[in-house]
């Protein structure tokens, strides 16, 4: 993989070049296409998938292959995202079971007052939009989120989950001669 500091688009010392703020830690592989107005910095991105536009994506967070990520989604530190995953507009990802703002001596967080939770979505999964996926969870090989799902535990492989909190619904046939519902 190359970075982005090897191409012509970057985020120098913070500032957006190219409608874009996209740090020289990133590490991009072949034929990533980045949209316009993205934030991304620290995390790994696999060859020829594509970012689309108000996406942030932090450090320690990574794509897979030939993935999609649409627009207005947030992927967060610990986000490990595998191949040929669909995430929808507007998807959340968290990654703090219990956020808070100070220390218990009422001074502000910093990075050593806590601790990344992390979360999978295994290859071929889609998560449709307005999804909100919290820590600590594993989403499943070829598992379709619902659109507006809060997904608060694992889901299985070949599932379709939805709802709020996410449950199961039904299961995708798994032959590859059927590779969708029956």
């Amino acid at each position: 993989m190359e970075t982005i500091a090897d191409t012509a688009t970057r985020c120098r010392d913070g500032v957006e070049v190219d409608d874009m703020c996209v740090a020289g830690d990133v590490k991009l592989g072949r034929d990533v296409r980045l949209s316009k107005f993205i934030n991304i910095y620290g995390c790994e991105i696999g060859d020829e998938s594509r970012i689309g536009p108000f996406v942030e994506i932090q450090k320690r967070a990574t794509i897979g292959r030939r993935c999609k990520i649409s627009s207005h989604t947030f992927i967060c530190e610990g986000v490990t995202i595998e191949d040929r995953v669909f995430i929808g507009h507007g998807v959340t990802f968290i990654n703090d079971s219990y956020p808070r703002a100070t220390t218990a001596a009422g001074d502000l967080q910093t990075e050593k007052d806590w601790r990344v939770e992390p979360t999978r979505v295994c290859a071929g999964a889609s998560i449709g939009s307005g999804a909100t996926i919290l820590s600590n969870v594993t989403i499943g090989e070829n598992t379709i989120v619902g659109a507006g799902s809060v997904v608060t535990r694992d889901a299985p492989a070949n599932a379709i989950v939805a709802g709020n909190p996410a449950k199961i619904l039904r299961y995708l046939a798994t032959t590859p001669e059927r590779p969708h519902e029956q």
